[in-house]
């Protein structure tokens, strides 16, 4: 075998572990990756997910809709002003927690209903995250912490 021969048997063999080693990194991330949707999003991508798929959902906690069986027990329903997804969630709720201000909650769908394992309330008065904040603007609807909402 020549020396180009070798170099190029080389290139090819580094070429496939470099090729292997990034195909089992993506494979792993696979069920690592969580999306994020917004309500109205969830409703017309039901059909087509992953059953048991991970995901945040943000938007707005809609007033009148929190229900405590206990201290650890709670459901309540997320709005993008469009659509609601009642959501269960066991566990202390953040300080911040509280009807008509936005909030993420992680975990699946299952039956229709988002079982949260985590649920995240803004921070401060002027904090959403930035892709809630996008969706409600785009639809026209922007609750910016003092209990108005804008519309366009």
């Amino acid at each position: 075998m020549t020396r180009k021969g070798r170099r190029l048997t080389l290139i090819a063999a580094a070429l496939a572990v470099i090729g292997v080693a990034i195909g089992l990194a993506l494979f792993a991330f696979r069920d690592g990756v969580v999306f994020f949707v917004t309500p109205s999003e969830l409703a017309a991508k039901t059909a087509e997910m992953r059953p048991n798929a991970r995901m945040r959902i943000g938007g707005l906690v809609l007033p009148g809709s929190v229900q405590k069986a206990d201290e650890r027990h709670v459901s309540f329903a997320i709005t993008d002003n469009q659509t609601e997804v009642k959501v269960t969630y066991t566990g202390l709720l953040p300080d911040l927690f509280r009807e008509g201000q936005g909030v993420v909650a992680e975990g699946q769908l299952i039956n229709g209903v988002f079982r949260a394992d985590s649920v995240l309330a803004k921070h401060d008065e002027k904090y959403m995250p930035r892709e809630v904040a996008d969706s409600l603007k785009q639809q026209g609807v922007w609750n910016d912490g003092s209990g108005k909402q804008e519309k366009k």
